[in-house]
């Protein structure tokens, strides 16, 4: 049996909340199933005064995160079937590794602009360049303008 699997990756950003819940609403109308991952790294030096965590501080807190947005994303969808997992390692890495036999990765914008991009790279455009299967990026909401109320002028 063939199922349609989708990858997510979560970050516990609202733009991976966006993300997974239009994951789940793609795959429940595939028939398919939801694979949420979250890529969590540790970067301090053990036992020193400037290290803010744990290696196993890290991952609790990366997997406390994936915990919240998956359990947001099932209240909002109950039929959902999402399976979770938090992996070591870079993120477009780990992602692109997840989705090597998915049918779908699906992210979440954050919506910086062109200097993070050049300068710090991007976890959406490494994965679209190491990813085989079809990626999709859902966009940060976006509210509308306000406009300003037109000046009434008076009826001579």
């Amino acid at each position: 049996m063939n199922t349609y699997r989708i990858v997510v990756g979560v970050d516990g950003s609202d733009g991976s909340d966006r993300a997974l819940r239009w994951a789940v609403r793609e795959a429940e109308s595939r028939g398919g199933t939801v694979q949420a991952i979250t890529a969590w790294t540790w970067d301090g030096i053990e036992g020193a005064v400037i290290a803010k965590t744990h290696p196993t501080d890290e991952r609790a807190r990366a997997e406390q995160a994936l915990t919240r947005s998956v359990s947001a994303a099932t209240t909002a969808y109950p039929g959902a079937s999402i399976a979770a997992e938090a992996i070591e390692g870079a993120p477009a890495r780990v992602l692109a590794d997840a989705a090597r036999d998915a049918d779908l990765l699906v992210l979440g914008s954050h919506g910086h602009g062109r200097l993070f991009h050049a300068v710090l790279g991007s976890v959406t455009e490494e994965c679209i360049r190491a990813t085989a299967c079809p990626v999709v990026v859902i966009p940060i909401a976006q509210t509308a303008p306000v406009a300003e109320p037109a000046a009434v002028q008076p009826v001579s």
